[in-house]
């Protein structure tokens, strides 16, 4: 009979464990979003491949082949060149413009597509922030503060099924929602 106390307390745990247990964790933020600690960014410019991407408003078109390709000028600016095919066929084309924030080997850029004259404005200017690289500068996540936007790309239009499995697992210890993730289509002649 003086099983009641122990049964009231067990429920006020219980109900506080409901409350404030592993569900709530759950629902806690993630980390901050952080880079890598370096980029070599001539060693960063060329072709890369999309081989998944989180789905965004300015692809919507895009039925497969993208790729972007970096160059360096002179400025120590980057000249961006997105590419990918549309359902039709048709190759579209983005040319942008990409500077990194802080010292050279910053591993956080910002890019923009806008014309040049609007280059003045903060809001013509996106983040691009290196999140995950190899070292052989092979295979990168690229993506940005808030979660929003995520890309995996790639030096060849495949990626090895380990290595992108393993990345997959990196991101989501970071917070990031692979489910999210749309596999990119290679190889329809972009």
């Amino acid at each position: 009979m003086n099983y009641r106390p122990i049964t009231l307390a067990a429920c006020l745990l219980a109900a506080l464990f409901a409350q404030f247990g592993p569900a709530a964790a759950a629902d806690a933020s993630p980390a901050p979003v952080e880079p890598i600690a370096a980029l070599d960014v001539p060693r960063y410019m060329g072709i890369w491949y999309e081989i998944a991407r989180y789905p965004n408003w300015f692809q919507k078109k895009c039925a497969g082949d993208s790729r972007a390709d970096y160059s360096l000028l002179a400025s120590g600016e980057v000249r961006v060149v997105n590419r990918c095919r549309e359902a039709d066929g048709k190759v579209s084309e983005a040319v942008g413009l990409a500077r990194q924030l802080g010292a050279a080997d910053s591993p956080r850029l910002e890019v923009r597509f806008a014309p040049a004259w609007l280059s003045f404005l903060p809001m013509v200017w996106g983040d691009y922030w290196v999140l995950d690289l190899d070292p052989d500068y092979r295979l990168v996540a690229v993506g940005e503060p808030s979660r929003e936007y995520l890309w995996i790309l790639s030096r060849t239009p495949t990626v090895d099924a380990r290595a992108y499995s393993e990345l997959l697992e990196r991101l989501a210890a970071r917070g990031f929602d692979v489910d999210r993730l749309v596999r990119g289509e290679q190889g329809g002649g972009g």
